[in-house]
């Protein structure tokens, strides 16, 4: 059995470095929205109006449901939960 390191699970599960990338994203921004729910300290439902949308898919946030959500849901989500996303891009090391 060969022993590999991965510097994040995603790199270990997706079949692409671009699949892992986008992964990586959708995670990050889906536990940093998670994060500022939280902190409002509101219900589901309250939470749910205060980002436009409905209990259901605040559950589904919440919960982690990563499946659910594309990158620009997320990105839309962040910014209405009056996050900042910026952006980083570097040439990988050769």
């Amino acid at each position: 059995m060969d022993d590999q390191q991965f510097a994040n699970v995603w790199d270990a599960v997706e079949k692409t470095p671009g699949d892992a990338a986008v992964m990586k994203a959708r995670s990050g921004l889906m536990i940093a929205i998670q994060e500022t729910v939280a902190g409002w300290k509101l219900t589901q439902a309250e939470a749910a109006k205060r980002l436009g949308v409905t209990q259901p898919r605040m559950n589904d946030l919440l919960r982690g449901r990563i499946d659910k959500f594309s990158l620009d849901a997320l990105m839309i989500l962040a910014t209405g939960a009056g996050l900042t996303v910026e952006w980083r891009v570097e040439k990988t090391a050769a």
